[in-house]
């Protein structure tokens, strides 16, 4: 995946706490091969009607062409399916900014390149009241842990090991093989001095 340093864009807000994997993507498209693309799954339910006619003021729905979504707390609550991720970024999402996320929808999103940024929760009342007349304009810095929405600029929270991994678009082993010389020293250090650990013809 391609890393990221820095997004410029428009944000779209979804007030609204705990939306869980399930909501992000229903279960039932989950036979879907990922090549054909989950973007349209996103919210599925919630962005429809009882008749399945898509609701012409959701956000997501009147503001397609957004790539932040402001979220509630919670997000990505419920099961680990790393579906819910791809869903959002086939959608074009590249950051959800929000209060609190669950575990381990945090770790899938970095992994397939999505900033979960985390912010305060009175900083994220006061985004969600810029919102309110719908998208505008957003910076994301990952070196800086800032935003920029309008006039207002904010930072979020975000795990250190985790901004590398999206500014360089690695994923798990490409995060070790960056410490390859630091592994290589350990390894040679312990050959010197704990050769009795090491099994006969092992280098």
């Amino acid at each position: 995946m391609a890393g990221w340093s820095v997004h410029q864009g428009q944000a779209v807000s979804l007030p609204q706490a705990n939306i869980d994997t399930d909501q992000l993507i229903p279960a039932r498209f989950m036979s879907v091969p990922r090549a054909q693309g989950y973007g349209r799954y996103l919210l599925h339910d919630m962005r429809r009607d009882a008749a399945g006619d898509l609701i012409a003021d959701f956000p997501l729905n009147a503001n397609d062409g957004a790539s932040v979504l402001i979220a509630g707390r919670n997000f990505g609550s419920g099961s680990s399916r790393e579906a819910a991720v791809y869903a959002l970024v086939d959608a074009g999402l590249c950051a959800v900014v929000a209060p609190s996320f669950g575990d381990i929808f945090a770790a899938n999103a970095v992994n397939n390149g999505l900033l979960p940024a985390t912010i305060e929760g009175a900083t994220y009342e006061t985004l969600a009241r810029l919102l309110d007349g719908g998208p505008q304009d957003i910076r994301i810095d990952l070196d800086a842990r800032s935003l920029q929405l309008g006039s207002v600029s904010v930072s979020f929270s975000l795990d250190d090991s985790w901004a590398l991994k999206l500014i360089n678009g690695w994923d798990d082993i490409d995060l070790t093989r960056n410490h390859g010389a630091a592994i290589a020293a350990y390894k040679t250090n312990r050959h010197q001095t704990a050769a009795w650990a090491w099994p006969d013809g092992a280098d």
